[in-house]
């Protein structure tokens, strides 16, 4: 009984709610009834666009807690990034320029991973590409990491880009759950439905 205290202990101190006193981001939603516009605002201090002719109010009274967010497993699921990604990023931020060749032996990776992962991350915008001139002749690429403002712009914007097709997903899977529940009143939801998103 005690274990199973301290286990949901633990799980409801790893939740976290949106707090608008924070600072941190702030969530504001279109005051018309009909209108489901709602808006993210990192890092500013300003108020963000009307909607409506109207300015957007801020959301204060958001109960639902969700988990933390883990750097790793937003790289991981926005970028397709997993250790290995980071591992070869984080290198070249600190010692770069470096050849594929480089990176696998400081790392000990395979050169084929660390090239596979090269490639994504300057697809990314976290790393560019350049070519180097051999002493003994031929060229070789080596990499580099890009400026810092450059780095957190492009990850911001590819996150967002991730993060609305998630809000996509789940006002989809919403409105697919109205009509079936407006279709067929009184019955529950099948676990065949949210089985129906998995593979999407």
């Amino acid at each position: 009984m005690s274990d199973q205290s301290t286990v949901q202990s633990d799980e409801q101190r790893d939740e976290v709610q949106y707090d608008p006193n924070s600072g941190r981001y702030d969530i504001y939603e279109c005051t018309v009834s009909e209108c489901d516009n709602v808006v993210l605002v990192v890092g500013s201090d300003d108020p963000p666009m009307s909607c409506h002719e109207q300015p957007m109010e801020q959301v204060t009274d958001l109960e639902m807690s969700v988990k933390p967010p883990d750097v790793k497993q937003v790289l991981l699921q926005a970028f397709g990034l997993p250790k290995a990604g980071l591992d070869i990023c984080l290198c070249v931020i600190g010692e770069g320029p470096l050849s594929a060749n480089e990176i696998a032996e400081e790392l000990g990776y395979d050169r084929s991973t660390v090239t596979r992962y090269l490639n994504k991350l300057v697809e990314l915008g976290l790393l560019r590409r350049s070519e180097l001139n051999r002493e003994g002749g031929g060229v070789v690429n080596v990499y580099h990491p890009v400026d810092l403002e450059r780095m957190r712009r492009e990850t911001l914007i590819g996150f967002y880009v991730w993060a609305g097709e998630a809000a996509s997903l789940i006002e989809e899977a919403n409105l697919t759950k109205k009509e079936y529940l407006e279709a067929n009143p009184g019955r529950e939801l099948p676990d065949i439905f949210w089985e129906s998103f998995s593979d999407e």
